[in-house]
This record gives C-alpha cells, structure tokens and sequence, in this order.
C-alpha cells in the first residue's frame, strides 16, 4: 500500500467549528477510516499539527481529538518543510495576515470562509496563491449537505421544469447571554470585531446560488441590529454594533428570483434551521439540511381563498419526501477529501480562494444595498 503522508498545519481549530466540523467530524473521520482512498493500493493520510495562541485549550484538544502534535508558534511550525498544507479557521481579522505567511513559506491553502474582512484583501490572497504556483481553496461546506444534494439531483433530472424562484430561511434564536448562556461567540455582534450576519452568511448564499441555480447578477439587501445589547463570554454586557439579521433578494442570471431571511432572531417553526423551497414549472421542492420533500405539477392541490371558512386542505399531504438513495459523508469531511485529492494527486477542485472572494464580495455589496437602499449589481471578478 502507497501512503502519501499529508502534513497539515491547522491554525485556530480551538473553536466551536474549527474543532468540530474540521478537526474532529473531517481529519481525525479521515485518519480513523485509514486515510483518503485514492486506488486499492493508494491513500492520503493526514498528519495535522494544532496550532493556535492558548496552550492550555491545544493540550485539551490534543487529548480530545487524539492528535499528538501541536504548537503556539506558527512561524517556526511554517518553516518546516514537512507540512505542506496551511488550514485556516481562526476570526476573519486575523486570516490574511496568515495565510500571507504562509504563501511566502511555500504551503498549499485552504480556509474557512469568509476568507478576508473586504474583496481586495481576498483577491489580494488569491493572486498571491497564483504568483507562487501554490494550490487553494476555501470551504463552501453546505454544497454537500444531503438535501442540497437531492436538490441538485431533481435538476438534473428536469424535475423543476423551468426554475421560477428559491427561498431560503436560516436561523435560529441566540439567547442575549443574561440567564441563558448565548451558544455563538460575541465577536459576531461587533462590527468593529468583522461580526455581522451579512459578512457571515451572504458569503454562504453566494456559492449555493451560483453553483446550483445561477450565477448572481444583482442583490437588494436590508439588515438590522435587532438585540441592541448582549452579555459576552466573560458575563460582561456589551453594545451589539453590528446586523444580527438580513433579508437579502438576489437577481441570478437566467431570471430566477432567489430570496434569503437569514437571522440569528428568530425562532424556528419549520422543517430545519435552514430551508430552501424551489419552484418551478413542473414542480417544487423544500429542502432542509438533509430530507427533502417534492410536489409535481399533477399532487399540485387548487385551493380557493376563502378566509371565512376553515382551508379543507391539509397542504402538507401533498409532498412526497425523497427516498435515501445515496450515502451522504458529513459535509466539511467531503470537501477535504477532495481538497486532498487536489493537492497529492491534482484533481480538479473549482472552489479556489477566487470563489471564496465572490462570496466576499457579495457580503461587501449586500452592505452597500442596505446603506444606500438600492439594488446593487454584482460585476465579475
């Protein structure tokens, strides 16, 4: 067996996602399953260094996670030559300046997104990355959760007919902190700290759209700082400066409408935390983060408007939820595979530092529309 050894420098995996959706559900899933199959006799084995600012939380992780290695000192763990592979997750602010040093040291980048505070310092990365001949590539997780999948499998399948419009709805209610712990860090609340659901999620819709339904032309956003005041991490109070809630409509390129409510204030009476219903001609589909229901043009009930009398239609009786018909790996897991796959073997891996600067810019313009309270178009990069 042919073992091509993958060493990873993960930067700021301390936290909640870093930790859980990359460290522990993606590379230690890929270590325990022997590796990234790439024949019967050809793996990638990951081999991660941890590496971050607090010594006391990498030693717990190390012991949660099993990972023997880990380092406070990313200058020296970037001058070894053994790892190739730069992995970014710490707060937006402090990406670039990283990831730069990282290029400069010759390693290979992916990272969270979004990937930098404005879309010239994401371009600025990307052309970085092209200058020195080194591979990229930012995470766009939800491109592979099962109902997204299953959505993009009726597509194919022409079950939509011509695609009219997509409506999206995530969030969640986040306690303020006072009597319930909050269960998000309060950096997001403060603009002067690049928090804010707008350069959070828009980043999100951006890829999704573009990938699935239609490049994005044009936005038309609204955000709001609803909670005005919450308690952070320390039980201290602290002013809320930037949105914690956005209500964005995008214009894609083959005249499909898309709509997205995205809140960290609302509370969820709906399939999942996130859904997307798409409608089209022939059909309809909502999908949540892994079942997926349909209506086709024939189980299309006629209702009449009537408000004076009690609706006789049980309108959820009408969707059919789609079967299991593949096996789905958690989403994060997915793209790594693939990321690996790209840097050992060089397989193609279109979600480049490029793509992470369009999600960028899209947050930039939904920022725009708000302030000026206008459509905004989106022009190529």
């Amino acid at each position: 067996m042919k073992e091509h050894k993958a060493g990873i420098i993960m930067n700021g995996v301390t936290g909640r996602m870093g930790t859980n959706q990359h460290l522990l559900r993606s590379i230690v899933a890929i270590i325990k399953q022997g590796g990234v199959q790439l024949s019967a006799d050809e793996t990638i084995m990951p081999d991660p260094i941890l590496v971050g600012r607090d010594e006391n939380k990498l030693r717990k992780l190390c012991e949660l996670s099993g990972i023997k290695k880990m380092s406070t000192n990313l200058d020296e763990v970037l001058a070894n030559d053994y790892y190739t592979i730069y992995f970014d997750a710490q707060v937006t602010g402090r990406r670039a300046e990283a990831i730069r040093k990282a290029v400069k040291a010759g390693k290979h980048i992916y990272c969270e997104k979004p990937m930098a505070t404005d879309v010239a310092e994401a371009m600025e990365l990307y052309n970085l990355c092209k200058e020195h001949g080194l591979k990229h590539g930012v995470v766009q997780d939800k491109l592979w959760l099962p109902g997204i999948i299953k959505i993009k499998r009726l597509i194919q399948q022409g079950f939509f007919g011509k695609i009219l419009s997509v409506r999206g709805e995530f969030g969640y209610w986040v306690f303020e902190g006072d009597s319930i712990p909050a269960q998000r860090p309060s950096w997001n609340y403060r603009k002067e700290d690049d928090g804010g659901i707008i350069a959070d999620m828009l980043c999100h819709w951006r890829y999704l759209l573009d990938n699935v339904f239609g490049k994005v032309k044009s936005v038309s956003c609204i955000g709001a700082t609803h909670i005005p005041e919450r308690v952070d991490e320390q039980g201290k109070r602290y002013a809320c400066t930037a949105d914690d809630a956005a209500y964005a409509t995008f214009e894609l390129e083959n005249n499909i409408i898309a709509h997205f409510n995205s809140s960290w204030t609302v509370r969820v009476r709906r399939d999942d935390l996130l859904t997307l219903q798409v409608d089209g001609t022939k059909g309809s589909a909502v999908a949540g983060l892994r079942e997926c229901y349909t209506q086709s043009y024939g189980n299309t009930p006629k209702p009449v408007w009537n408000p004076d009398i009690p609706q006789s239609i049980n309108f959820f009786e009408g969707w059919s939820k789609i079967p299991e018909q593949e096996n789905y790996d958690n989403a994060f897991k997915a793209q790594w595979e693939l990321f690996l796959k790209h840097v050992v073997r060089g397989d193609d891996f279109p979600w480049d530092l490029r793509e992470g600067a369009k999600g960028v810019q899209l947050s930039e313009k939904g920022l725009e529309s708000w302030s000026k309270k206008c459509w905004i178009n989106i022009p190529e990069l």
